[in-house]
């Protein structure tokens, strides 16, 4: 459990420069094409520090292939309105961000990795986001799916880090301004 008995919500995603997540047709490969096979940009790191990780269908789609999933024993949340085939350690839900985050408490999970555009902005929407890791890839896409969708709040953010990559991959470390602070 985080400090304060809640579970903090962390976000870590790939945008090209222009702000893109994927192509117009979904498609990362853009992604994997500009990545060095010599970095990870610190995405082991990231992902050893959280203890669950909630995704939209399209990035579950990402991933549903693979066998093991690629997260040890972590539990998958994924959040749609279709069910798809039950796997285990993964939990298809049909709950608001607010009701997620009650749930996750519940479960003593300290911290939760948020992936995905739509659900990314879904949760600060309802300002839970704590945390952001933005790398961005120096690709211009144009045009595709994009990272952050309209949400009724603006959110303040700071900047705790930037790391830069041989690559050109750039990670810029935000975390949310509580409110007075």
């Amino acid at each position: 459990m985080s400090p304060l008995g809640t579970t903090r919500l962390s976000v870590f995603i790939a945008t090209s420069i222009d702000g893109y997540i994927a192509t117009a047709d979904g498609s990362l490969a853009w992604l994997q094409e500009a990545a060095s096979s010599q970095e990870d940009y610190g995405y082991r790191s990231f992902l050893n520090s959280v203890d669950g990780l909630a995704m939209g269908p399209g990035t579950y789609d990402h991933i549903a292939h693979l066998d093991p999933m690629p997260f040890g024993a972590r539990p998958v949340f994924v959040f749609t309105h279709h069910r798809p085939r039950p796997r285990e350690g993964v939990t298809f839900w049909q709950v608001s961000p607010p009701v997620a985050l009650e749930r996750w408490n519940r479960m003593g999970l300290g911290r939760v990795y948020v992936d995905g555009g739509a659900l990314i902005s879904d949760f600060l929407g309802q300002g839970l986001i704590d945390d952001l890791v933005l790398t961005k890839v120096p690709v211009l896409l144009g045009d595709g799916l994009p990272l952050f969708h309209p949400i009724p709040l603006s959110t303040r953010l700071r900047l705790e880090a930037v790391k830069t990559w041989p690559s050109g991959f750039v990670n810029l470390t935000y975390s949310r301004v509580k409110k007075g602070g």
